[in-house]
């Protein structure tokens, strides 16, 4: 284990796992979409946008274990938002934001309560905002092809909680 991750509390470590494994697999999710789907798939490079925002969360824990455990909660957040206005409501997106309330949910330490609950508003409030008030898509899919959104999107939300819950399991945040 490098120094680093020596220094890092065990809630900020699996902070940084999880962002690794979200930017790992961004790159894959315009080939998902173009082999299920077959169309959307300039549409859906969009995603990509915020891999570098995942990627700096291992740097900000070297600076400040706090930041980084808000910023994955955040970034997933605005990512799930910009997302939505993509591909649109029926398509699935809006289920990460249950990830990132279960970040919101695990990241903090007792004492850190009111950035705890800081967060869960923000994240309720912005899912608020995508069901009333985000708009059309930025792309026009059809009913079928929604549905293939849906369903990828529906099992990675499953697979992220798992692997949220397998991570986090057992830390203690006393």
């Amino acid at each position: 284990m490098s120094e680093a991750a020596k220094q890092l509390d065990p809630t900020t470590q699996a902070t940084v796992t999880i962002a690794w494994v979200i930017a790992l697999n961004k790159p894959f999710y315009p080939a998902y979409v173009w082999y299920l789907v077959g169309n959307g798939v300039a549409a859906s490079l969009g995603t990509l946008l915020s891999a570098p925002l995942f990627l700096a969360i291992p740097f900000l824990a070297r600076r400040s274990s706090l930041t980084a455990r808000i910023a994955l909660p955040l970034i997933g957040t605005f990512d799930t938002l910009f997302e939505t206005k993509l591909f649109g409501s029926a398509s699935g997106t809006e289920l990460f934001f249950a990830a990132c309330i279960m970040l919101v949910a695990l990241s903090f330490q007792a004492h850190e309560k009111w950035w705890q609950r800081g967060m869960a508003v923000l994240v309720f409030a912005v899912f608020v905002f995508s069901r009333n008030f985000i708009g059309a898509p930025l792309h026009v899919w059809s009913a079928p092809e929604l549905a293939t959104l849906f369903n990828l999107n529906a099992f990675a939300v499953a697979s992220l909680l798992a692997f949220i819950t397998l991570r986090y399991a057992g830390i203690s945040r006393t």
